[in-house]
């Protein structure tokens, strides 16, 4: 299943029809299958799961994926990241990442007197 299918507009209330629904549900739908997929680098390493999917909502389409409880040898502190979409290689029964940094360090932000 290319990535690409995840990336196309929605075109107004076309894909809610009984129809669509009928033919294979809603964007919704298969946005949703992202949903607990493992992803990993293109070193195969493992990141983490999917556990929510950041859409643009204005202009309709995936931005990215959010993990959480990521692999602490990529992040520091296994924090969460939000994988950028143009960072994905191909979606099928994993997500497979074109790019991803070495080491993701977490920045302490300020402290205010």
């Amino acid at each position: 299943m290319p990535h690409q299918r995840f990336h196309r507009r929605i075109k107004e209330r076309e894909s809610d029809t009984p129809e669509a629904r009928r033919d294979g549900g809603s964007l919704l739908e298969e946005i949703s299958e992202l949903i607990g997929l493992q992803v990993y680098t293109n070193g195969g390493v493992f990141l983490g799961n999917v556990n929510n999917v950041v859409v643009d909502v204005e202009n309709g389409q995936v931005d990215g994926l959010f993990v959480q409880e990521t692999n602490p040898l990529l992040v520091e502190g296994s924090r969460a990241v939000s994988v950028p979409y143009r960072w994905i290689q191909s979606v099928g029964d994993i997500v497979v990442l074109r790019y991803f940094p070495k080491r993701v360090s977490v920045k302490k932000a300020p402290t205010l007197k």
